[in-house]
């Protein structure tokens, strides 16, 4: 990762992108970092210094091009080149994400599946087939595959982890609710749907006795 690029500001780049494509499709040619971040409701300056970590900068009075802004924004997102991935556990949730047709827009191909039910082995979603688990070092090494997706119970979700490592994953996406060991130059994306839930009931329940 560049050394200017944190994670927080990859966190924020998306907002970027997704604001700046829908202003274009409307037919703005340019974008100040003020309207981007009032619009956002973001800091000035953070915007501003976000933007100036990934592109030449914007002209006074007249802001960001929008379009080669975009594309900038594509290429440091990794946006531009589309990346392989796999996903274990093709339940309830592992079904929903290989049906989403939406990640292609964001360079995520989810090439293929893998799960111990016999029932869902030899099935297809989207398109994309469903194959016994362990077919999966050897499809991983035979793709290159880099990102693995995991939407197994918790109870499991080690052992999965510890198959995507050897089969030579550096990336997960783990939907499970357990913190994962992973060895360095691994990198975990957890998402806590759990505690997110909680965060959101939690307030309409106060809200409720409000």
């Amino acid at each position: 990762m560049n050394a200017n690029i944190t994670v927080r500001m990859l966190q924020r780049l998306p907002l970027y992108l997704s604001y700046m494509k829908a202003l274009s499709m409307d037919g703005a040619v340019h974008i100040s970092a003020t309207a981007l971040a009032e619009a956002l409701g973001l800091n000035d300056v953070q915007v501003r210094k976000d933007l100036a970590a990934i592109s030449e900068g914007g002209k006074p009075k007249i802001g960001y091009a929008a379009e080669p802004l975009i594309r900038r924004l594509e290429m440091v997102l990794g946006y531009d080149n589309q990346i392989e991935a796999v996903l274990a556990g093709a339940g309830n949730l592992g079904h929903a994400l290989m049906a989403y047709q939406g990640f292609s827009e964001y360079g995520l191909n989810i090439a293929a599946g893998f799960d111990v039910d016999e029932k869902a082995i030899g099935t297809q979603i989207n398109g994309k087939m469903i194959y016994p688990f362990r077919m999966l070092n050897d499809t991983c090494r035979s793709m290159n595959i880099r990102i693995g997706i995991l939407t197994v119970p918790a109870k499991e979700a080690q052992a999965v982890c510890d198959a995507f490592v050897a089969s030579g994953i550096k990336a997960i996406w783990n939907f499970a609710p357990i913190r994962l060991k992973v060895p360095a130059g691994v990198i975990v994306q957890n998402e806590p749907m759990a505690a997110s839930l909680a965060i959101l009931s939690r307030h309409c329940a106060g809200t409720a006795h409000s």
